[in-house]
C-alpha cells in the first residue's frame, strides 16, 4: 500500500489515522448513494441477481452511457478481478435484461443511449496486490482498480491505481442513429470520422492525443463511439473529430473562462455527443498551442 499520510494543519499539526470501513456492506452503501460524485455513474441496482446464480454487488451507467458494474473485495484472499470478468461476460450475453433494467429505472431515451463500446468493471478495496495490476494490464477489458481509505468515518480518498486505454469491444455491436424517412446511417463513427479526415486533422488530432496523455500516468484513454473520452475515474477532456475541424470538450465551469468567438464557447444546454461544457474548436496547429492552457486547467481541476 502507497505511503499516504493526511495531516490536520488547524492549530497544532496532526496526523489523521486512516482506518477500515466497518464492513463493506458500509462502503458499498456510501458509494451507491454518491456513484454521481464519486466515479461520474448513475446507480442502478444493488445486488443484482444474474441468471446464473452470480450477485452483482453494484450496476450503473457511466456518463457516457457505458454499463458498469461495481464488484468490492470483502477479504484479502478474494479475486475480486476473476468475479468481476465473469459477470462482466454475463452481462455481455444479456444486454436485453441490461437494456430493460434502464428503461425501467431512468426511461426508454437513456436506453436507447446505451453504448457498448467499452462496459466497465469497477473493483473497489483496501489494497490490491503488484499480481492484481499486473493481471488487469493483460486483460483487453475496461477495469478500473480503486484503492479506498477511510479517515475517521469523516473522509474517504479514493486512489485510481491504474490507467488503462480501452479499445471497444468486438463482440458489442453498437446502436448508431438512423435516419427516419430512408432508415440509413447518418452518423459516422470516431474511427470513421478520424479516417476520412483531412490528413492535416489525422496529424493534428495524432498531437492532440499525444498532448492530453502527457499530462499525467493517471489518464487513460477511452475510444467510444462518436468521441474519444480521455479520464480518470470521470471524464476529463472528450475529442470529436470531422473532416476539417477537431472539437475539444473541456469539463470546466464555461462563467470561468474568457470565451473566444470562433474558438471557445459554453456548450450547457447545447447537444454533443461527449461530456463537458466547455468546446473549443481546433484547426490549425496555433489553435492547439492556445488550447493547450485550457487543456492542462481541465487535466489538473478534475
Amino acid at each position: 500500500m502507497p505511503d499516504i499520510k493526511l495531516f490536520s494543519i488547524q492549530n497544532d499539526v496532526k496526523e489523521v489515522v486512516s482506518s477500515p470501513a466497518a464492513l463493506e456492506r458500509e462502503l458499498q452503501t456510501l458509494i451507491e448513494k454518491n456513484m454521481p460524485a464519486f466515479f461520474g455513474v448513475t446507480f442502478l441496482e444493488s445486488e443484482y441477481t444474474t441468471s446464473n446464480g452470480g450477485r452483482i454487488d453494484s450496476l450503473g451507467i457511466d456518463e457516457n452511457n457505458c454499463p458498469v458494474i461495481f464488484e468490492y473485495k470483502r477479504s484479502s484472499n478474494e479475486n475480486v478481478i476473476n468475479q468481476g470478468l465473469f459477470y462482466l461476460d454475463w452481462l455481455l450475453d444479456h444486454k436485453a435484461e441490461f437494456e430493460l433494467l434502464v428503461m425501467k429505472k431512468l426511461g426508454k431515451e437513456r436506453s436507447d443511449q446505451l453504448d457498448w463500446s467499452i462496459p466497465r468493471l469497477i473493483c473497489v478495496a483496501g489494497n490490491f496486490t503488484k499480481y492484481d495490476e499486473h493481471a488487469v494490464n493483460q486483460i483487453n477489458r475496461n477495469i478500473d482498480l480503486v484503492r479506498y481509505i477511510l479517515y475517521r468515518k469523516e473522509l474517504i480518498l479514493f486512489e485510481l491505481i491504474n490507467a488503462k486505454t480501452a479499445s471497444v469491444s468486438k463482440g458489442s455491436p453498437q446502436k448508431v442513429p438512423k435516419d427516419k424517412g430512408s432508415g440509413k446511417q447518418v452518423y459516422k463513427t470516431f474511427d470513421e470520422q478520424l479516417a476520412s479526415a483531412d490528413k492535416s486533422i489525422q496529424m493534428l488530432y495524432a498531437s492532440v492525443k499525444g498532448y492530453i496523455l502527457s499530462l499525467g500516468d493517471d489518464l487513460s484513454e477511452n475510444v467510444l463511439k462518436f468521441y474519444v473520452a480521455f479520464k480518470k475515474m470521470k471524464n476529463v477532456i472528450c475529442v470529436e473529430v470531422s473532416s476539417k475541424q477537431i472539437l475539444i470538450y473541456l469539463k470546466l465551469n464555461p462563467d470561468d473562462i474568457s470565451l473566444e468567438e470562433g474558438f471557445s464557447r459554453d456548450v450547457r444546454g447545447v447537444g454533443h455527443w461527449s461530456t463537458g461544457d466547455v468546446q473549443l474548436t481546433i484547426r490549425t496547429s496555433d489553435d492547439f498551442e492556445k488550447a493547450k492552457p485550457l487543456i492542462e486547467r481541465a487535466y489538473e481541476e478534475n
